[in-house]
């Protein structure tokens, strides 16, 4: 391995900035099956690298020498009993040792079970998902190993696993074949897994390569976990067509970019309005090519274009890049169906999330739920789920039931809306998408992020995530006052609590996409929330007036305004 250079050597160059993204080195033949290119020939290509932190430096192997690698491991995986068909689990976060167990387990024909850490005991994992071997981070024991063992696995000289090497490579897989389990985000309740069929990866992973051209001196920034199955399209993505690749986390992700200098970031809407936050802190943003340099700085300097997704993004973060000529463009998609729909050059419009992909076919029932279709879907079920979600989710058409609101314009731009679940019913029977109410109020001064309830009360309320400590709720309550005036009636909001902290992973009010876990803030701040209601009687039938915002910290923060 070696260490990644600074970005600014003495002669004032970077080896990796340097390379421009070059239309004529763009494979001439589209590849469209990655899964088996990777999984039956050896990667030849000594001039791309895959850049990630390790021992906590950042370094890079060529894709070649990334490859080889992965062949060692699948040796060992081989000598350790796993053969074609057999489900592999990783319980880690990112590194580079997951990267290597999931090509080497391409390398046998096996199957990648990425598992969120911490949320479960191995020997659950083991037997549910029923893993040959389960891979975490320390406490090896019979079938569990440590992942760190794999560095060492993957750097020895002499290739364990004579069956496998004097077999030659795996026979690969055919398209309805499954090779990796995927894990719903559990925002919405308990994660269901899908086992994702070849075909599905190789659609998304040749569409997304049409519409962006992914080629030779492109850097695509990984930082969300891998254990998510789109995130690894990315490294698939370089070894197929010849492009960087960089593997960071969430923590070391602006360090790590600074290092590697990315042209492209695969990040959620959280992620950028972080950004934001960080570039509008450090000094005036409002020149467009002032906010365009210190974005770029931020980023390592080179970026070509931002991917977000995952979450509804704010009109107002998407103008912040935008507007200042480093594009972000927004996408659809699900665990159950994979990018539906995506912006990108030459088709966007800012606020949709693109147009939907030529492989994929929508359209709205009678309830207006967005319900997508493919030639080659994920799969037609859960194989772990609880009782009736197969049935709730997927039609006997083959189709996917989103529970997404929508339409499509004039021109093809698909715009979700909301979700079924995202409906609050007032007590007066009045319906209120609240997407369309927190991303107004999410853009308030002194506001990080919001929440809004009211399903079966009479009017609605939130609980605010502050930008800083020490809220004003006097200022918080006049700007939502004025909010309100904008709203319509059913809309508008006449109760809030201020969080003490701030929305976060660690603290269970996000999960790893950055999305809002509704029924945890409802947990944690109803006691909160039902002491407003006891407080201010108001009954929002539309004939409300001149009735103030109460503004409440919640119960560990400061008085009432």
């Amino acid at each position: 391995m070696t260490t990644t250079p600074s970005p600014h050597t003495e002669e004032g160059t970077h080896p990796v900035a340097d390379q421009i993204p070059d239309p004529t080195r763009s494979p001439v033949v589209p590849v469209t099956d990655a899964i088996n290119t990777i999984a039956l020939t050896e990667c030849q290509d000594s001039e791309h690298r895959i850049h990630f932190r390790h021992a906590e430096r950042v370094e890079s192997l060529t894709l070649a020498e990334l490859d080889g690698r992965a062949r060692r491991v699948a040796g060992r995986l081989y000598e350790l009993g796993v053969r074609a068909r057999d489900r592999v689990g990783i319980m880690a976060p990112n590194r580079i040792e997951w990267v290597l167990l999931d090509l080497a387990v391409l390398k046998l024909g096996a199957v990648t079970a990425g598992i969120e850490p911490g949320r479960y005991r191995p020997e659950q994992i083991l037997d549910e998902f029923g893993l040959t071997l389960l891979f975490v981070e320390g406490g090896a024991r019979g079938q569990v190993r440590d992942i760190a063992e794999v560095m060492d696995w993957a750097e020895e000289t002499d290739l364990a696993g004579g069956g496998f090497e004097a077999s030659g490579l795996g026979e690969g897989y055919d398209p309805a074949d499954i090779c990796a389990i995927k894990q719903t985000s559990g925002s919405t309740g308990v994660p269901k897994g899908i086992e994702a069929t070849t075909a599905s990866v190789n659609q998304s992973i040749a569409a997304v390569q049409e519409m962006f051209d992914h080629r030779h001196g492109d850097n695509l920034m990984v930082f969300l976990p891998v254990r998510f199955l789109q995130q690894r399209y990315w490294i698939y993505s370089a070894l197929v067509h010849g492009h960087d690749v960089t593997l960071a986390d969430r923590i070391t992700v602006l360090e790590v970019a600074k290092a590697t200098v990315p042209t492209v970031v695969m990040g959620v809407p959280g992620f950028y309005e972080q950004l934001k936050a960080r570039v509008e802190a450090a000094g005036p943003v409002a020149d467009p090519q002032a906010r365009r340099a210190a974005v770029q700085a931020e980023l390592g300097g080179r970026i070509r274009y931002l991917w977000t997704g995952s979450a509804p993004a704010g009109r107002a973060m998407l103008d912040f890049f935008n507007d200042c000529g480093v594009p972000l463009y927004e996408g659809y998609g699900l665990n159950e169906t994979c990018i539906v729909s995506k912006n990108h050059p030459g088709a966007a419009r800012v606020g949709s999330v693109g147009k939907v992909l030529p492989h994929k076919r929508i359209r709205f029932d009678k309830d207006g739920i967005l319900i997508v279709g493919t030639t080659h879907p994920v799969n037609t079920r859960y194989t772990w789920c609880g009782p009736g979600a197969n049935e709730k989710t997927y039609l006997p058409t083959g189709e996917v039931r989103t529970f997404d609101i929508g339409h499509v314009d004039e021109d093809g731009f698909l715009y979700i809306d909301g979700r079924v679940d995202d409906i609050v019913t007032l007590s007066g029977a009045l319906n209120i998408l609240v997407p369309l109410v927190e991303e107004p109020l999410r853009e308030l001064p002194g506001i990080h992020d919001c929440a809004v309830f009211g399903d079966g009360k009479p009017y609605l309320t939130a609980v605010v995530s502050p930008a800083a400590p020490g809220t004003d709720h006097q200022a918080l309550a006049r700007s939502v006052s004025e909010l309100n005036d904008r709203l319509r009636y059913e809309q508008r909001i006449y109760g809030v609590v201020v969080a003490a902290e701030q929305f976060s992973i660690e603290n269970g009010l996000l999960n790893a996409q950055y999305k809002l876990v509704r029924s945890q803030l409802a947990k944690r701040y109803g006691d909160d929330l039902d002491l407003v209601y006891q407080k201010q009687k108001v009954y929002n039938d539309g004939t409300v007036t001149g009735v103030d915002v109460l503004v409440t910290a919640a119960a560990e923060g400061t008085e009432e305004a």
